[in-house]
């Protein structure tokens, strides 16, 4: 049996060498597995607006100055906001370069959802689009475009979740949610060979009005009433499709209130305690440390670049879902915990959030949550704005793809305990992908020094660095990691390492692959 537990000891190199004073040794001893994940435990948002056409927050270069911050306060993304959003058009999903990206990181869990999806109307009919949603709707999707989302979704080995519209167009005299809408999309996809795995009823109902077309009193009582409705529907027309939610959003950081910020925030705990209590099979919720630039500029809610590296952003990921953790075992106990959204900051991330810089905060949460049981995460987005995994308007890797792109093809689901690593050093463990045997180290230095580590087994290296913090070019091992002439994706090849000491460098991310460890299964 073998697992990997991380200890520290100090070295004689000194500090102004260049070289951090503290050695970790990661040794073969015992195996203690602490968790495991969804194999889909690496997903992706591919928004309505993106699946439908229309506004979507528009990216930085594109702006002559940033948005007026006053006109952004009340985030209502039916009101014509030009400054914030740039049209699209519905993006097309059989793009070949699209396809192979999405490809290299399945299997995974495609989520159309997002804040525009709560007015959606479905046109559920073969005539020209309609050019003007209904009234009670903000915009409209076609068979076209959903039947091309299903098709996308089965191309790339994965499973849809979503969430539906609930704005006025759907609620009865009462004002209840009614599954008017949901049923029509169930009953298309089930028409051409697909099915919805999972659905939250609404995205983010913490923020309840961001959507447009609903009720400005909406509260903690309306939401209970639209669970028990959608549960109802969901047991008799949808029994295999897992029902998500809360799928909150902006609780649960230190010093941060959104309410405080002239948002209308509707908390978690009171919809949860509101009768009759809302339950899920898996409880989710979103995470973003910052709103971006084009929101807020300033205050705990948002990041600078030169703190990207620091502890203090990094660990709020792990405060977020130990809130969301314990609101989950108060509640619902016992089920899985997801994020159904998450990225670098919300309202399509900052600059930084298309560079290198930003890999170290993806790979750290992917690794941290992993640990404190969280199953799966879906990044925002796959293809748009700055926080996506691909280039919006070139369908090129971002750093952020290519980090995925490891995670991918390197680590598996079980998860390993390896201590607290050092100051700025994070070590994570998972099974090695592919190998029944195997272990991958995932080595992350933010300091600006080389980090001395010790493995006591022979492992295959994959370092990730680039020579601009905040550039989109990052190596491998030294080589710019890029698509192949042909278009498809480069095989990934680690450097061979001996056991014993190496120093990793600074500013990098480090997998070590060790095909051999010992491992027998999960334990």
């Amino acid at each position: 049996m073998t697992a990997f537990i991380v200890s520290a000891c100090n070295t004689s190199e000194q500090s102004d060498q260049g070289k951090d004073t503290t050695l970790i040794s990661l040794s073969p001893k015992t195996v203690k597995q602490i968790a495991a994940v969804d194999e889909r435990y690496q997903s992706y948002n591919v928004e309505t607006v993106e699946v439908a056409g229309g506004q979507f927050w528009k990216p930085y270069h594109l702006m002559d100055s940033l948005p007026d911050l006053a006109a952004n306060s009340t985030y209502d993304v039916s009101q014509t906001n030009d400054q914030l959003y740039r049209q699209l058009k519905p993006l097309d999903l059989t793009d070949k370069r699209l396809l192979i990206l999405a490809k290299g990181l399945a299997p995974a869990y495609v989520r159309m959802s997002g804040t525009w999806t709560n007015g959606i109307y479905f046109q559920d009919n073969d005539q020209p689009k309609l050019t003007k949603a209904p009234a009670g709707f903000v915009n409209v999707m076609s068979r076209k475009e959903f039947g091309g989302l299903l098709d996308f979704v089965k191309a790339t080995d994965s499973k849809l979740v979503t969430s539906f519209a609930v704005s006025n167009g759907v609620r009865d005299a009462q004002g209840v949610w009614t599954p008017k809408q949901a049923q029509k999309l169930a009953d298309f996809a089930k028409s051409v060979g697909g099915k919805i795995a999972a659905a939250e009823l609404f995205n983010e109902p913490t923020m309840p009005t961001a959507g447009g077309e609903i009720s400005k009193a909406y509260n903690a009582e309306n939401f209970a009433k639209d669970m028990a409705a959608f549960n109802a529907w969901a047991e008799k027309a949808v029994p295999d499709m897992l029902v998500l939610g809360p799928g909150s959003v902006g609780e649960g950081s230190p010093n941060v209130s959104l309410q405080g910020m002239g948002m209308n925030i509707l908390p978690t705990e009171d919809m949860l305690a509101a009768k009759p209590n809302p339950k899920f099979d898996v409880f989710s919720y979103h995470y973003y440390g910052a709103a971006s630039m084009r929101m807020i500029r300033s205050g705990p809610f948002s990041v600078k670049a030169e703190n990207a590296l620091d502890a203090g952003w990094l660990l709020k990921t792990d405060t977020v879902a130990h809130y969301y953790a314990g609101l989950r075992d108060k509640y619902n106990p016992g089920i899985p915990l997801w994020i159904t959204e998450t990225a670098q900051a919300a309202g399509g991330g900052d600059p930084f959030s298309a560079t290198f810089l930003d890999t170290f905060r993806y790979l750290y949460q992917m690794g941290s949550l992993a640990k404190k049981g969280v199953k799966v995460i879906m990044h925002n987005t796959l293809i748009a704005s700055e926080y996506s995994l691909i280039d919006q308007d070139t369908h090129l890797p971002k750093p952020n793809y290519w980090a995925a792109y490891l995670w991918a093809k390197l680590m598996g689901t079980q998860v390993y305990e390896t201590g607290q690593g050092t100051k700025g050093v994070y070590v994570f463990a998972h099974n090695m992908k592919g190998s029944k045997a195997g272990v991958t180290l995932l080595v992350i230095n933010t300091n600006k020094k080389e980090a001395p580590i010790h493995i006591d087994i022979d492992s295959e290296h994959y370092l990730l660095t680039s020579s601009q913090l905040e550039g989109q070019t990052i190596q491998l091992n030294g080589t710019d990691l890029k698509l192949e002439d042909n278009g498809e994706l480069p095989v990934l090849k680690g450097k061979p390492v001996k056991s014993g000491e190496l120093t990793v460098p600074p500013t990098s991310i480090s997998f070590f692959a060790i095909p051999d460890a010992g491992i027998t299964g999960p334990k």
